[in-house]
């Protein structure tokens, strides 16, 4: 059994820079990513961040399409709680058919940004109507499929226009219950294990998923390779996370401190803990990494995983990602 590894960038935008070179060195990163032979390449989706530049992922995805010819590209994933069901199939169908055969449609749960920027997303929305996120998966799935139902508020309404070839759909989420969705509409499921390292969670979902559907997860993981070991780990050994738990129960993860406050004072808690974590990244040289897929696609039945570089320097991103696809996977993969 073998794998395939594909990226997922989120612009980071670096000290000193500003978001129009965060976007040019993502282009530039799926270049080298078709070149190297990458089976996708993902762009994420974010809002009111001077961190990172990638709020539009659906724009993006169609410039990077447009300045590469044969790696897939999509989005990981569209904050499908902000938006129309049928807007977002209208948008990926006219990717669809801009680029047959190459479009992903990769869709996530979480806000993507603080209160204040869900607020605005949303503010069209009556919240006494407003669907559930389940209700939206299922409306998405039906524009993307034909025109919905007889039984349907919306009977004989199409999302067009109709490509030859569909996206691929993936659900991004985090635990059994995002599994089980994901198999139950027939879509791929990814599993967030650069957000949740947890390894009993992991296990369930992905075991889930594969009860379920009878297909392979793919597994979403952080890595940076380096041919020195040491200079791996000091590149991420001062990333950290903050991840805000609010006294509604639901919790969040951030990049600074400060973020994670300002997150529970627009949610307006003042009831609310901050833990400090390390990331879950994979560092060390691209022969350990590989060492460390294979055994989690063994253990798993992983036949892809998708890669995301942490935040450092381009260069440093762009040469980790070439020194993953040039060292050869091992055998007993």
């Amino acid at each position: 059994m073998t794998y395939r590894l594909s990226l997922l960038d989120k612009s980071p935008i670096r000290a000193g820079e500003d978001a129009a070179e965060a976007l040019k060195q993502t282009v530039r990163l799926a270049r080298r990513a078709e070149e190297l032979g990458y089976h996708r390449f993902w762009v994420a989706e974010h809002h009111n961040s001077t961190e990172l530049a990638s709020a539009a992922p659906e724009v993006l995805v169609s410039w990077i399409l447009a300045n590469t010819s044969r790696i897939r590209v999509g989005s990981g994933g569209v904050m499908l709680q902000h938006y129309s069901p049928y807007k977002v199939a209208e948008v990926f169908n006219v990717l669809a058919s801009l680029a047959p055969g190459r479009v992903d449609l990769g869709v996530g749960k979480t806000p993507g940004g603080l209160p204040l920027a869900t607020s605005a997303l949303q503010a069209a929305y009556d919240p006494d109507r407003k669907p559930g996120f389940e209700e939206r998966l299922a409306a998405l799935e039906t524009f993307l499929s034909g025109p919905a139902p007889a039984n349907s508020p919306f009977a004989g309404l199409s999302a067009t226009p109709r490509p030859p070839a569909g996206t691929e759909k993936f659900l991004l989420g985090a635990s059994p219950a995002s599994a089980r969705l994901a198999a139950g509409h027939g879509w791929d499921y990814v599993h967030a294990g650069h957000l949740n390292g947890d390894t009993e969670n992991l296990k369930a979902s992905l075991e889930t998923y594969r009860k379920e559907s009878g297909r392979a997860p793919i597994l979403a993981l952080s890595a940076f390779a380096s041919e020195n070991a040491g200079h791996a780990n000091a590149q991420v050994t001062e990333l950290k996370i903050y991840k805000v738990f609010l006294s509604n129960g639901t919790s969040f993860s951030l990049g600074r401190r400060e973020q994670a406050e300002e997150f529970a004072r627009q949610a307006g808690d003042d009831n609310y803990r901050i833990e400090e974590r390390r990331p879950n990244v994979l560092a060390g040289t691209a022969e350990t990494i590989h060492a460390e897929l294979s055994a989690l696609s063994l253990a798993h039945g992983i036949e892809e995983f998708i890669i995301e570089p942490p935040p450092v320097a381009a260069e440093e991103r762009l040469a980790a990602v070439e020194l993953l696809a040039r060292t050869p996977i091992p055998a007993a993969a």
